[in-house]
């Protein structure tokens, strides 16, 4: 046997039965073949992602010089103890928290029918350009559609002209218009993953509690919703983590309004001081480590 039947060709390619050792390897060691896989994404997930999270907790316990303006590395919990004892901070988290619950809300009562009826009433031929309409709005870009909704909320906008015969006015700038344009910005992030667990819901369920007598409100409470729970809560960890870490809707429309987004920005920005902005960071992680332990249970990580 010669030594380029062992080694390849010459042309350095690997011999044959190089290549069907690896393969058979490969074949009968599944966990093997899925860790090369993975390796990669799994590499770049904690390299860039974890190794991000992991500089921002570092940064939070540092501190800033307020002579110099340079960063001190030096250890301290003074950042997270301005957080505890200004009032401002903790409004503006519990803001934040509201705007986020709210937006959850008013997406959940929207998305909900509309996935419904998309799953469940449309017919099977039609569902497909229900589903591209409904993603349609995520082709435009975030500022674009920030701005519109800018224009329509202006005095004499689209908004006041719609509301005009009725004796209502346009909301303005504020956490009203905040919450309403969040609340379409995001919606699509809600009506997806209830549209996927209505779909895999089969009719006969449907069908069955029909036949014993239930009635449509009954089966909706009783069968549908709490199968398609799960989902619900899918749909809510996109709209409530989406919406407390924002920042530039707040700015666009939300007029004097300050929530954790922008004050992580404006002391990145103008304040430049990184070690208070990482401090303040933290709060969105650690409330959205806790939303996703609770939603862990329910199972609604297995319909991300």
């Amino acid at each position: 046997m010669t030594g380029s039947a062992l080694t390849g060709g010459k042309d350095g390619r690997p011999a044959p039965g190089l290549r069907r050792r690896a393969a058979a390897l490969l074949h009968r060691r599944p966990r093997l073949r899925l860790s090369l896989l993975l390796s990669a994404p799994l590499a770049w997930l904690v390299v860039v992602y974890l190794g991000a999270l992991a500089a921002i907790f570092l940064t939070a316990f540092w501190t800033t010089d307020v002579f110099t303006g340079e960063v001190v590395r030096q250890f301290t919990l003074a950042n997270f103890q301005t957080l505890a004892d200004e009032p401002v901070y903790r409004t503006v988290a519990l803001r934040s928290l509201g705007v986020a619950a709210a937006v959850t809300l008013i997406d959940t009562a929207i998305g909900f029918p509309m996935a419904l009826y998309m799953a469940k009433v449309a017919r099977p031929r039609h569902r497909p350009y229900l589903v591209i309409a409904i993603l349609a709005p995520l082709w435009a870009a975030y500022l674009v559609k920030a701005y519109a909704w800018r224009v329509m909320l202006s005095e004499g906008g689209l908004v006041d002209q719609v509301l005009g015969p009725f004796g209502l006015s346009s909301p303005g700038y504020g956490l009203t218009a905040t919450v309403l344009v969040l609340a379409y910005l995001w919606l699509p992030y809600m009506i997806l993953p209830i549209y996927a667990g209505l779909e895999r819901l089969p009719d006969s369920l449907l069908d069955a509690s029909g036949d014993l007598g239930a009635r449509p409100l009954r089966t909706l409470r009783s069968v549908v919703l709490p199968l398609v729970f799960p989902s619900l809560v899918a749909g809510s960890i996109f709209t409530f983590s989406l919406s407390l870490g924002d920042y530039i809707t707040v700015k666009i429309v939300g007029g004097r309004s300050q929530l954790l987004g922008n004050v992580v920005y404006d002391n990145i920005g103008a304040a430049n001081n990184l070690p208070f902005a990482a401090a303040v960071a933290t709060i969105p992680v650690v409330v959205m480590l806790g939303y996703l332990a609770a939603a862990r249970r329910t199972g609604a990580l297995r319909e991300l």
